[in-house]
Parts: structure tokens; sequence; C-alpha cells
């Protein structure tokens, strides 16, 4: 059965964010942590700050003009270009913590959310070895992408932990 996660700040609002076009990698992974976001390559800043506003979504840019736009709502500046330290801003600016419930809960190519479904309905989709060595996967029901743990992101995750264990 598929189980929604909600993705919530501080004050339990549920969290939106839009990427602009340098930080395609950090929205991948914001998306892969379970949390919306919208992401276009080709956007101008203008429309970006405005399609934003009226989705309610927080803006993620390095571009400081960006930021000043009177119009854009509530924008995080991304200060780093190391991706780790971009997701810790992030979590960290929004008091948000990484939960495994949330994972793989949207699809990365379209931010659909996914559905849980069984081994036996992706034999045919996945490498054998990914079959055998893996128990749960999620598909988008939009693209029909399929989704499991692979072991970049739980090495991803344990970096995450450390780095955030040791700002304590």
């Amino acid at each position: 059965m598929f189980r929604a996660c909600t993705t919530v700040g501080a004050a339990g609002k549920r969290m939106k964010f839009f990427a602009d076009c340098m930080l395609g990698t950090l929205a991948k992974w914001l998306i892969i942590l379970g949390h919306d976001v919208r992401y276009q390559s080709k956007i101008e800043d203008g429309a970006l700050v405005a399609r934003a506003a009226r989705e309610r979504r927080t803006i993620l840019t390095r571009d400081r003009r960006l930021v000043m736009r009177r119009a854009a709502r509530d924008p995080i500046l991304i200060r780093s270009q190391d991706l780790e330290r971009q997701i810790r801003q992030v979590l960290d600016d929004r008091r948000l913590a990484i939960r495994t419930d949330c994972l793989f809960r949207r699809c990365v190519r379209c931010n659909r959310p996914t559905r849980t479904v069984t081994r036996e309905t992706v034999r045919d989709r996945v490498p054998p070895y990914v079959f055998r060595t893996q128990r749960r996967f999620a598909r988008c029901p939009s693209c029909s992408r399929i989704y499991w743990r692979a072991t970049h992101v739980t090495s991803m995750l344990e970096r995450l932990r450390k780095q955030s264990a040791r700002r304590r």
C-alpha cells in the first residue's frame, strides 16, 4: 500500500522548493530525500520567481540578484558548490530532518509521488542483480521509472548523518 510522506518544516508547513538552473543536482537529491522540488534547466529569472510565488515554493539559488528580487518568496541563497554542504544548508535552514521513510517517495525525473510495487512486477524491468539483492521497489505512475535504494544513496545518507552529528 502506498503511504505518502509529508515533508514539513519547523512550523509544520509542507515544504516545496523551486531550484534554479545552477542547482539541478541539489534538486535531484532533495527529491530523493522526499521533498517536492520543481526544477527547470531553462527558465528566465522573472518566470521562475513568478511561478515559485504562484506555487508557494521556496526558491533555491546561487544567484544573488535573484534573491534580491522583491517577489522572491523566502529564498535560500546556496553558498557552497559542494553538494553535501548544499543539502545540509537547505536542511538546516528549514530545520528539516532526513527521514528514511521518505526516501524515493518522489520521481527524480518528474517529481511525482511514487508508488510501492511488488518485486514480481519489476522482475523484467530491473537488472538481475538488483532483483536478487533488493526487496523494496517503487514506480512512478507518470513515467513508469523504477526505484530502489542503491548503495550510493546509502553512502550519501551516511555522510550527511556524520556531517550533521559533527555540528551538534
